[in-house]
């Protein structure tokens, strides 16, 4: 496949920060506020946000390759990158309002972390795959990155909640 590299790399990036991002903004968001509403809002807008910034700093990373003097990638590459990336950010991210629509908070926010850790693993699979490495340094890599930015989120979500009661 001729731009086999700007895809894996637009979805793995794209799907790998999604991911991580909107479980850490959700759990933060819930814990802080509470609120059905605050949460899917912070949603939507990251989604569109978080998309449109991921799509931009790798569009900049991949026009910034250089190889033997010369650009690494050609135009047509870099924005296959850009929009694969949006695309992929901002899809992943748009799958965690599914569980807010179906289900109370608290458990959507659970669902949404499952949810998340099974993306997550399954994307890791793949890449292990494509790259033949041990698929388990990779997805506990993974799982352990997301698990630091919840809990991290969660304080802080809990802090900002306490402090503007």
């Amino acid at each position: 496949m001729r731009y086999f590299h700007q895809l894996v790399t637009a979805i793995s990036f794209g799907s790998t920060s999604g991911i991580i991002t909107a479980l850490g903004m959700i759990v933060g968001l819930q814990s802080a506020t509470s609120s059905r509403l605050v949460v899917a809002a912070g949603i939507i807008v990251m989604a569109i946000a978080d998309g449109l910034a991921d799509a931009a700093g790798l569009h900049l990373s991949e026009e910034s390759e250089i190889e033997g003097g010369k650009n690494k990638h050609t135009q047509k590459e870099v924005w296959i990158t850009t929009f694969f990336t949006f695309f992929s950010v901002c899809g992943f991210i748009l799958t965690f309002i599914i569980p807010l629509l179906l289900f109370q908070l608290e458990t959507a926010v659970l669902i949404s972390v499952g949810w998340g850790f099974l993306l997550l693993v399954v994307l890791n699979l793949y890449i292990a795959k494509i790259k033949s490495e041990s698929s388990v340094k990779l997805v506990s890599e993974h799982i352990l990155l997301a698990i630091f930015v919840i809990v991290v989120s969660y304080l802080t979500g809990s802090m900002i909640g306490a402090w503007l009661e």
